[in-house]
């Protein structure tokens, strides 16, 4: 019965409008242009040369393929023209070709072009989500299409006087996002220097809010126009569209040294014999020999550089050997106990496809000389998110919530479906050592190698960072990940942010071209949301 009744009617589609996706402030970062689709049904089509003459003209396609498409008498019905302008429609219209007709579609757009593309992803010309949010939360914005069914004679042709069946579409939800667009331009805006100045391979950049782990911006970089994004080019969009920060991993280097002090601090403060005293005096060597390996500072240490060091000189000074007698002294099981808190070998869980947990060597097989490099560093691979959550944990209070991009999901009258909510996970370190290491990471900033993100007025705090890069399992000459994390006020941080410049040519240190960045970055924070000086 419902095959006959397929033969005796035609379907046209009543495509329904995916929803919206916006920032935080409502700010539409993708919609919907209201665009045509032409169809066929050959056996309808009454004269297929005449028609095919007037389509290929208006369609811009060769004759013989457009008749081709009119004479497939193998399908009920066959696709003239996907999301076509109104102009072309109106003029086939004209024509009155039986057996033609047109509904009505959407095209998916994205007014800011490339901002926050990678975040944000495509469609399959307008219908399902491909990549990014409109992947994730497909099931949301798609909506869901009607028909109008009209009764037809056996060959296909409408018949006079027939009535018709309308089913209406069911319009997607719209999908508001923590990022705010603002922050987002900013930091791209930012990103995009550096990466043209230093020539860098790539250019990376999450700000979170560290009171909730919200992401307030994510930058990838190079990036691409996501209303003209390169599809033939498989291997190239796929680069281009591959959230980096999410999905990739990266020896992190001296920003790790946050870790490695928070846990020490906290052990401290709990009366652990094993953990370092924090007035405890680190040896002024250059070297620490480790498993008959040698483990060196960046600095020569000529010249009395780096002699007799506190913990919070150490951070200043970024010195390697003093956070390798940090891992050492409170040993493999207490150690691997903070990794794990701070969620390292684990994935975030943030809303988002293909994140990777990142590389964690198993507790059983770790030797002192792992452990030693782990202190500061090394031979532990993080993504970037991994590493800003954990550095927000450490700073805030010692509270790790599950970050997330989605704020609600809503319809356009208003009613929200679903929204986010302040997610805890579990504690890291107490309030007292997460204040004393923001402190002592405010000095880094004010003191010590992160001068170049201070700003007069404002108390910034945080930690650079210059890793070598490795290939084939040895230090590729040459190729470096210049990095800084920081975030303010560092008495009570409000926004956090983890810059990495991935192979830059020239300058590579840390504290020379990524701390400038995140300055850059928090003084657009700082008008965009018109913070006060501090008092």
């Amino acid at each position: 019965m419902l095959r006959a009744l397929d033969q005796w009617t035609r379907e046209i589609p009543v495509v329904s409008a995916r929803g919206k996706i916006t920032d935080r402030n409502g700010e539409v970062l993708a919609g919907n242009q209201t665009a045509y689709s032409v169809y066929a049904r050959a056996n309808a089509v009454e004269d297929p040369d005449a028609a095919a003459h007037v389509l290929s003209a208006l369609l811009e396609k060769s004759f013989e393929d457009t008749k081709k498409l009119l004479t497939d008498k193998s399908r009920s019905e066959i696709t003239l023209l996907k999301q076509g302008e109104k102009s072309v429609v109106q003029q086939i219209e004209g024509t009155n070709l039986k057996g033609v007709y047109y509904a009505r579609d959407n095209k998916r757009i994205y007014p800011y072009g490339t901002l926050a593309s990678q975040v944000l992803g495509f469609t399959a010309m307008g219908s399902e989500g491909t990549t990014g949010i409109e992947k994730y939360y497909n099931e949301y914005l798609a909506g869901k299409n009607g028909e109008i069914l009209y009764e037809t004679d056996l060959v296909g042709v409408e018949l006079e006087g027939a009535s018709a069946a309308y089913t209406p579409a069911t319009d997607g939800m719209n999908v508001r996002l923590t990022l705010d667009y603002r922050i987002q331009a900013v930091a791209e805006e930012v990103m995009g220097r550096v990466l043209e100045t230093s020539q860098a391979k790539g250019a990376r950049c999450v700000v979170i809010d560290p009171n909730d782990f919200s992401v307030l911006a994510m930058v990838n970089l190079p990036s691409y126009d996501l209303n003209d994004p390169p599809r033939t080019e498989i291997e190239k969009l796929n680069a281009l569209s591959r959230n980096r920060l999410i999905s990739d991993i990266y020896e992190p280097g001296s920003t790790f040294k946050i870790v490695t002090a928070a846990a020490n601090i906290e052990e401290t403060l709990r009366g652990n014999k094993d953990a370092l005293p924090l007035n405890h005096i680190y040896p002024s060597s250059r070297t620490r020999s480790v498993d008959g390996t040698t483990i060196k500072c960046w600095s020569d240490h000529a010249n009395g550089k780096h002699s007799n060091q506190t913990l919070k000189e150490a951070l200043n000074n970024s010195c390697n050997p003093c956070f390798v007698d940090i891992a050492l002294a409170l040993g493999k099981e207490k150690f691997y106990e903070y990794l794990k808190a701070f969620r390292f070998g684990n994935s975030t869980g943030i809303d988002f496809s293909g994140e990777s947990i990142g590389m964690l060597l198993p507790e059983s097989t770790v030797r002192d000389c792992d452990l030693a490099r782990i202190g500061f560093g090394q031979t532990i691979a993080v993504s970037p998110l991994q590493l800003a959550c954990a550095a927000a944990s450490a700073v805030n209070g010692g509270y790790y919530y599950t970050p997330h991009l989605l704020k609600e999901i809503y319809a356009d009258d208003g009613y929200v479906f679903a929204r986010t909510e302040k997610s805890l996970v579990g504690r890291t370190v107490s309030e007292k050592a997460s204040g004393i290491l923001a402190e002592m990471l405010e000095g880094v900033v004010r003191d010590g190698s992160g001068k170049k993100a201070f700003i007069e007025g404002y108390r910034v705090a945080g930690k650079t960072g210059t890793a070598q890069k490795y290939e084939n399992g040895v230090i590729a000459p040459g190729k470096y990940v210049s990095s800084f994390l920081g975030f303010f006020p560092a008495n009570s941080p409000k926004y956090l942010a983890l810059v990495i410049v991935d192979e830059p040519q020239g300058t590579y240190y840390g504290s020379a071209l990524a701390a400038p960045c995140a300055k850059e970055i928090f003084e657009g924070i700082i008008k965009i949301m018109k913070i006060p000086m501090s008092s």
